[in-house]
């Protein structure tokens, strides 16, 4: 799915920088440093050496796992029957079980899976955990009553049964990608009761089976302890606390003091930190894009030669050193070159001179203020980007000067989320996605197929597509022969090649501030699209030791 961002206490609500802030970053070196050796990062440090104190951009609450929380299995209280192994930092991390005793197993044409749940298993509220919660759990999010924001992600789900300890789910056709929905954090089953997932209890007072409990919580800052009922191995980190600092200047002066142990900062404040005693800027790779979808409506998007030539326009190499400070890599696809079905061929070409031959010659010329037009109509359309967010800001700023020369006007909006609402076909998005980037099919399908019903908004929303790419995608996401997968998905890149649907400009590289303080914490993970400090450094905080 193609989120602007996760939904409710999970949007990032970066504040504008100040404009000292702002030039400073755009003074700032392009070139990176302090990365953690070989992917991993240490960090920790505070008051007492096992505690540490952590700055996030995240709104605190919203902790209810069948609305979004901790849907892929991280989360310092919750888990899922399957969790994520980071054995390489630039690879896609392997699933393992945590809930389940054993990976789960599938009949021949995998549209039966079943999953033996742990027994031993407490709640963090002392109660017991088992098969039924498993059940419970997931036909919560699937109720379109608790109108959950994640229950799309589950509707290849037909049946869920529990006999015994195992559970059996049973679907409306074969996905072999659906272990990575066994990620999902789970809580007790007499939480789900059918209402709305937004109002749940747990979104403030979670019970899960993970490492901690939240002991506090209000709208500045969060408490999680140890938790005293935790089936697995005791956390050596004995206390988190999260404190909500929005602003991203802010959290930089903030560690600045060393008043917290990390934080997660944009990359061109993170780099004025890199010299910074006692810590380290550490860059996460991920599969989280961000690019420009098109207006369904405008006349210059509508043509395919346009979209294509507004690809082959843009130097992406230049935008990540530039906007990026490096912290990126180049997208042309939704498809990141950490999937096995990666096809390093299927990528746009920086060729401004070619653009615009091909609009030359699709009857698109040069007015007299020399913005192309062609039949009445202007190479012209709006690109709208979240105000608060600088990273999308200076992508929509560094978008707009290409078009530049290209003879096509993007005019700039600065706007809100809720703003957009019945306007999707009528501008441009500053977009970013990749928020379950564990299975291919769930990074590519819905941002690349046309539109279906109940799916996002933001999924394709200007609908370009073609008869082609949908049956590629629809055959891949069924299909149980992995090497015709890759095929598959090569496949529909280079058909995207051919009609493209977005400009695709970056896979981000989520930046994080970390104090060293000789924790032996592992190896970053490969993340989402939804990061701070659940993530970065700190995702397996419950493994940590000395």
């Amino acid at each position: 799915m193609s989120h602007p961002c996760h939904p409710g206490k999970f949007n990032l609500k970066t504040l504008a920088v100040s404009g000292a802030a702002v030039a400073l970053a755009l003074s700032l070196s392009a070139c990176q440093g302090g990365t953690s050796p070989k992917g991993s990062a240490g960090t920790g440090k505070s008051a007492a050496a096992d505690e540490i104190t952590l700055a996030d951009a995240f709104e605190l609450g919203g902790y209810n796992p069948t609305n979004g929380y901790a849907e892929l299995g991280v989360s310092p209280m919750y888990e899922g029957l399957l969790g994520l192994e980071s054995k390489d930092p630039h690879k896609l991390p392997e699933l393992r079980p945590v809930l389940a005793t054993a990976m789960p197993t599938s009949n021949a044409d995998k549209t039966e899976w079943t999953v033996e749940v742990r027994d031993g298993v407490k709640f963090s509220d002392g109660s017991d955990f088992d098969a039924q919660d498993v059940v419970a759990n997931y036909k919560e999010v699937m109720n379109p009553d608790t109108a959950s924001e994640i229950g799309a992600s589950y509707e290849m789900v037909d049946q869920i049964n529990a006999d015994g300890n195992k559970v059996t789910f049973k679907l409306k056709y074969p996905y072999p990608d659906f272990p990575s929905r066994l990620l999902l954090g789970l809580a007790p089953g007499e939480y789900m009761k059918g209402g709305l997932a937004s109002e749940s209890p747990l979104n403030t007072k979670p019970v899960g089976t993970g490492p901690y409990v939240l002991k506090t919580l209000d709208s500045q800052k969060a408490v999680w302890v140890a938790n005293p009922n935790y089936w697995g191995k005791a956390p050596q980190v004995k206390q988190l606390t999260t404190v909500y600092v929005p602003d991203d200047a802010a959290r930089v002066a903030r560690i600045r003091t060393k008043e917290f142990d990390g934080s997660i900062i944009p990359p061109a404040l993170a780099n004025s930190l890199k010299n910074l005693p006692g810590y380290q800027v550490v860059h996460a790779d991920s599969a989280d894009w961000r690019g420009i979808s098109f207006p369904g409506s405008n006349a210059f998007c509508a043509d395919l030669q346009a979209r294509i030539a507004m690809n082959e326009a843009v130097n992406r190499q230049e935008i990540i050193k530039k906007v990026l400070f490096g912290a990126g890599k180049p997208a042309s696809t939704p498809v990141s070159a950490v999937y096995e079905a990666y096809d390093p061929e299927a990528q746009f070409k920086f060729d401004l001179e070619g653009a615009k031959k091909r609009l030359d010659a699709a009857g698109w010329k040069p007015g007299a203020d020399g913005i192309r037009e062609k039949d009445g109509q202007r190479a012209a359309f709006t690109l709208a980007y979240s105000s608060n967010d600088t990273v999308r800001r200076d992508l929509s700023v560094a978008f707009a000067a290409a078009m530049k020369p290209l003879g096509v006007d993007v005019k700039l909006e600065g706007t809100t989320w809720d703003a957009l609402d019945g306007r999707l076909d009528k501008v441009g998005i500053l977009l970013g996605g990749g928020d379950k980037p564990y299975s291919i099919d769930t990074q590519v399908y819905s941002i690349l197929h046309t539109r279906e019903a109940n799916t996002s908004q933001y999924d394709n929303p200007g609908n370009y597509g073609s008869p082609e790419m949908d049956k590629i995608l629809e055959q891949a996401r069924k299909s149980g022969d992995e090497s015709e997968r890759v095929k598959l998905y090569q496949q529909a890149q280079k058909q995207y090649l051919e009609a493209p649907n977005h400009v695709f400009l970056a896979f981000l590289q989520h930046t994080y501030v970390t104090r060293d303080a000789g924790w032996k914490t592992g190896n970053l993970t490969v993340e989402p699209h939804s990061h701070g400090v659940n993530w970065g450094p700190w995702w397996n905080l419950g493994q940590w030791e000395k």
